[in-house]
C-alpha cells in the first residue's frame, strides 16, 4: 500500500511537470511574427489532444478513488466484524470471571466444611480414645470384667455384644467420618482442576483479545493509509481538474487567436482581391448587387425556395434553398470569396460544402459527387469547390444550393441570376 501511495505522488508530479511544462510550451510564439491560422489551429488540435490525455489520467484517478473507497468500505467491514468480536470474547471474559469467582466460593465453602469434617473426625477420636481409657480406668468395662466378671456363660456373651457394639458403632462414626473427608477432598480436588481450567480459559481469552487488538490496530492503521490515499487522490483530481481548466482557457485563446488570424488573412487577401468580371465557362454572369456568380451550368430549377410537397422520403417540405438540374460530375463553383467552414457528409446533404462569407452570409452546395477543398481553406469566387451528383436525399442528378445570412436562410434567386 506504501507503494502504491509512493507511485500516486510520484505520478502526481510527473504529470504536473509534464502539463506546466506543456501549458508554457504553448504559450511561446513559434516564431517572432504573427502566427498563422493554420499554425494557430495546429497548436489547437494539440491542446485538444494533450487535453484529452488529461481527460484519460482524471477518469484513472477518479477509477484508482473509486477503488480507494471500495478498499476502505471492506477494511471498515472487517473491523465492525472484529469489534463485535472483541465486545463478544469481552462478554465471555467477563462470564467466566463471574464463573471463577462463584467456583472459587464454592471451593471456600467446600473448604470449610473439610475443615469441620476434621475437626469433627479429630473430636471424637479424642472423645472416643478418652472414653476407653476412662472406662478401663474407672471400671466401667474392661476386658476383665468381660471375662471373669460375668455371671453366666450368656452374660459374657451380653458383654461381649455390647464391646463390639460399641467398638461397631464408634468404627462406624470414624468411617462416615473418613468417607466425608474424603469426599470432600476429592470435591476440592476436583473444584481446583475447573479452576484451573477455567484460569487456562481466562488466559487463552486474553491471548485471543490480544490477538484481536493487535488486528483491530492494523486495520486502523490501513484506513488510516487508506484515507491519506485518498486525500492524495483527491489533491491529483483538483490539480488535474485545474490544469484541465487551463486547457480550457488556452483553447478559448488560441480559437480567439485563430479567428483573429483569420480574420487578418481574410482581409489581406480581400485587399488584393479582384473579382472577375465573367463567370466561369457556362455559368451566368455576375450579379451588379454584391458580385453572386451562378454556381454550375444547369438546364432549370427544379424545386424553388419555399414550401414544397416533398420530392421523396426524408426530404423537407420547406425548401430552404433551389435545386438546379444537372448533369453528372459538373463542376461546381463558389458563388462568392469566402473561408470553407464545412467540407463534408450528411446523411441527407450527401457530400456537401458550406462557405463562410464572411459578412454574414453563407452558401451551401449540397448532394455533390465529390468535393475538392477543405475546412479552413479560403477560396475565390468562381473557384472550383466539387462536381455535381446524387449523394444524400436526393430523386437525382442535381445542386441544392442554398444561401443563409446570419444563419437564416433565404431566397438564392433575390442574391444570385437565377432563372
Amino acid at each position: 500500500m506504501k507503494k502504491r501511495k509512493q507511485m500516486v505522488s510520484i505520478l502526481a508530479g510527473i504529470m504536473a511537470a509534464v502539463m506546466l511544462l506543456t501549458l508554457v510550451l504553448s504559450l511561446l510564439p513559434t516564431r517572432a511574427s504573427a502566427a498563422s491560422s493554420s499554425e494557430i489551429r495546429k497548436q489547437i488540435n494539440a491542446l485538444k489532444e494533450e487535453k484529452e490525455a488529461l481527460q484519460d489520467k482524471i477518469a484513472e484517478v477518479r477509477d484508482q478513488y473509486e477503488q480507494n473507497e471500495n478498499e476502505i468500505a471492506d477494511i471498515i467491514a472487517k473491523k465492525n466484524v472484529i469489534d463485535q468480536e472483541i465486545q463478544l470474547l469481552s462478554e465471555q471474559i467477563t462470564n467466566i470471571n463471574n464463573q471463577i469467582s462463584a467456583y472459587n466460593t464454592l471451593i471456600a465453602d467446600k473448604q470449610d466444611e473439610l475443615d469441620h469434617a476434621e475437626e469433627r473426625y479429630d473430636q471424637l477420636n479424642e472423645e472416643n480414645r478418652l472414653r476407653v481409657r476412662t472406662m478401663e480406668e474407672d471400671g466401667e468395662l474392661s476386658y476383665w470384667e468381660v471375662l471373669f466378671k460375668a455371671n453366666s456363660f450368656s452374660d459374657l456373651l451380653d458383654r461381649l455384644n455390647m464391646v463390639e457394639e460399641i467398638a461397631a458403632s464408634d468404627n462406624r462414626r470414624l468411617e462416615e467420618l473418613g468417607k466425608a473427608a474424603e469426599e470432600v477432598e476429592m470435591a476440592q480436588e476436583v473444584l481446583a482442576g475447573e479452576k484451573q481450567e477455567l484460569e487456562a480459559a481466562k488466559q487463552e481469552l486474553d491471548d485471543t483479545q490480544i490477538e484481536m487488538d493487535e488486528k483491530r490496530a492494523e486495520a486502523d492503521a490501513l484506513l488510516q493509509e487508506l484515507l491519506s490515499k485518498a486525500d492524495d487522490l483527491e489533491a491529483l483530481e483538483a490539480e488535474f481538474l485545474a490544469q484541465d481548466e487551463a486547457f480550457l482557457e488556452e483553447i478559448a485563446k488560441k480559437e480567439q487567436e485563430f479567428d483573429a488570424a483569420k480574420q487578418a488573412e481574410w482581409e489581406a487577401y480581400m485587399a488584393t482581391y479582384v473579382p472577375p468580371t465573367t463567370a466561369p465557362s457556362g455559368g451566368g454572369s455576375a450579379s451588379s448587387s454584391g458580385g453572386w456568380l451562378v454556381p454550375c451550368n444547369y438546364t432549370s430549377i427544379t424545386s424553388p425556395f419555399g414550401y414544397r410537397t416533398a420530392p421523396t422520403s426524408g426530404a423537407s417540405t420547406y425548401h430552404q434553398g433551389v435545386d438546379l438540374d444537372t448533369g453528372t460530375g459538373d463542376p461546381v463553383w463558389a458563388t462568392r470569396a469566402g473561408v470553407v467552414s464545412v467540407a463534408g457528409y450528411g446523411s441527407a446533404a450527401g457530400n456537401y460544402v458550406q462557405i463562410n462569407h464572411q459578412d454574414g452570409y453563407s452558401s451551401i452546395y449540397m448532394h455533390l459527387s465529390s468535393y475538392c477543398v477543405s475546412s479552413g481553406q479560403i477560396v475565390s469566387a468562381g473557384q472550383l469547390i466539387g462536381y455535381t451528383g446524387a449523394t444524400g436525399v436526393a430523386t437525382g442528378d442535381h445542386l441544392h444550393f442554398g444561401i443563409s445570412y446570419n444563419g437564416v436562410y433565404v431566397n438564392p434567386c433575390n442574391l444570385v441570376n437565377l432563372h
